[in-house]
């Protein structure tokens, strides 16, 4: 079981260490081009949006950080945890819609990968509470 927790909690880490990247990334080209974002699961739009993007992404990652480095493990399950919401949230409760099946079940391959990164973010931050 410990082996499990372990895989879990490592699978938290490059889950969102990537969606962090990949934020970064999107609001830095879309800042520096001068492009605005459109996120049809994210209710802001245009410049705002991509603002909102670079802010998240950099949250994101000081909350990574300080999980990998053992301090504050909880501020990255409430990360983790915001992102599943917030990808619940758009997909399914927002104007976006699906153009096919497939963009339907990769929605929810996400949602379930955001899932799993979110049972290794408990997993990481319980550590901490059973070391108190």
């Amino acid at each position: 079981m410990a082996l499990l927790k372990a895989l879990m909690r490592i699978y938290s880490y490059l889950f969102h260490g990537l969606l962090t990247l990949f934020l970064l990334a999107l609001s830095i080209v879309a800042l520096s081009s001068g492009q605005e974002l459109h996120l049809d699961v994210l209710p802001w739009q245009g410049r705002q949006l991509s603002y909102l993007v670079l802010a998240a992404a950099l949250a994101g990652l000081l909350c990574l950080v300080l999980a990998l480095r053992r301090t504050w493990r909880g501020l990255f399950f409430l990360w983790s945890l915001a992102v599943l919401v917030i990808m619940v949230r758009g997909f399914f409760f927002s104007s976006h819609y699906f153009g096919s099946g497939q963009d339907f079940h990769q929605a929810l391959y996400l949602i379930a990968g955001a899932f799993v990164a979110l049972c290794g973010a408990w997993f990481q931050a319980r550590v901490q509470l059973k070391k108190r």
